[in-house]
């Protein structure tokens, strides 16, 4: 006898509606079935709010620029009303035959009663620049083999104890198997001196957890065209999703507001 088909978590399938029905199919209809109509999408230092007012209308522009635009999820983590995704978006700038860029974010979505409520997310904007730049895309990291069928675990408190104080030492990582936007690839690396680390959002499914933290400390260089010193105080918006084991980080992706940072490095605006 067949065991039971399990429907996934609530959350998951959710993101699943998002990704494969709105998102990859430019369909904003779609979108206002499941998100709510007060949805609001906070990313480095800029809030959109109102799902039509401001945040659909900003996603309806990037589609414009990149026509083609696509996403792959490369893993979910799935909590009771918190769903969080590791993510690259990938395209050519004004269609066919523009230049090609690929670029990672992670984002966590608040979820309840069958809608999506609101987002706090990061994407490597700096690296897509990169790319475009150059006129050389990078790869696309491996697809999750099956994102949609991701279970609810139960949290581990220990191991979020592990992250929080892990996000208030100093970038870069000493885990190299924690990638850092596209550092792995271009080997620069944003020094920053951690000082002290704000949670805005942190979960866990089991030992991998999810996190949305804003970082204050003192730039130490790593900024193209950004020397080090200058203000003291600054601050670094960074989302990731990391694995513990151990007792210890010892894997996942990260990706920080390189671009807010850099805007008020070069404006002399402090944290």
């Amino acid at each position: 006898m067949n065991a039971p088909v399990q429907r996934p978590p609530m959350t998951v399938q959710l993101a699943r509606r998002w990704v494969v029905d709105y998102f990859n199919a430019h369909n904003p209809e779609a979108a206002r079935e499941f998100i709510s109509a007060d949805y609001t999408l906070h990313i480095g230092d800029v809030v959109f709010a109102g799902r039509d007012q401001q945040w659909l209308p900003a996603v309806d522009e990037q589609m414009r620029r990149f026509p083609g635009l696509g996403m792959t999820v490369h893993e979910v983590v799935a909590g009771d009303r918190r769903v969080a995704l590791w993510f690259s978006q990938h395209g050519a700038q004004d269609g066919a035959g523009g230049p090609i860029a690929v670029w990672s974010g992670v984002a966590i979505y608040r979820c309840e009663s069958g809608q999506m409520l609101s987002c706090v997310a990061q994407e490597d904007y700096l690296t897509r620049s990169r790319q475009l730049k150059s006129g050389l895309a990078d790869a696309v990291d491996p697809p999750a083999p099956a994102p949609w069928d991701t279970p609810n675990l139960p949290p581990d408190h220990a191991a979020e104890d592990v992250v929080r104080h892990w996000l208030a030492c100093g970038w870069p990582a000493r885990e190299e198997r924690v990638h850092c936007d596209d550092e792995h690839l271009t080997g620069d690396r944003l020094v920053f001196g951690v000082e002290s680390a704000e949670i805005v959002e942190l979960f866990s499914s089991g030992q991998t957890v999810a996190f949305s933290t804003l970082q204050r400390g003192r730039y130490e260089g790593g900024l193209a065209g950004i020397p080090q010193g200058g203000l003291s105080s600054q601050r670094l918006a960074c989302n990731g999703i990391v694995h513990v084991q151990n007792g210890r980080v010892c894997h996942g992706r990260v990706v920080r507001d390189r671009v807010g940072l850099r805007s008020r490095l070069r404006a002399g605006v402090s944290a």
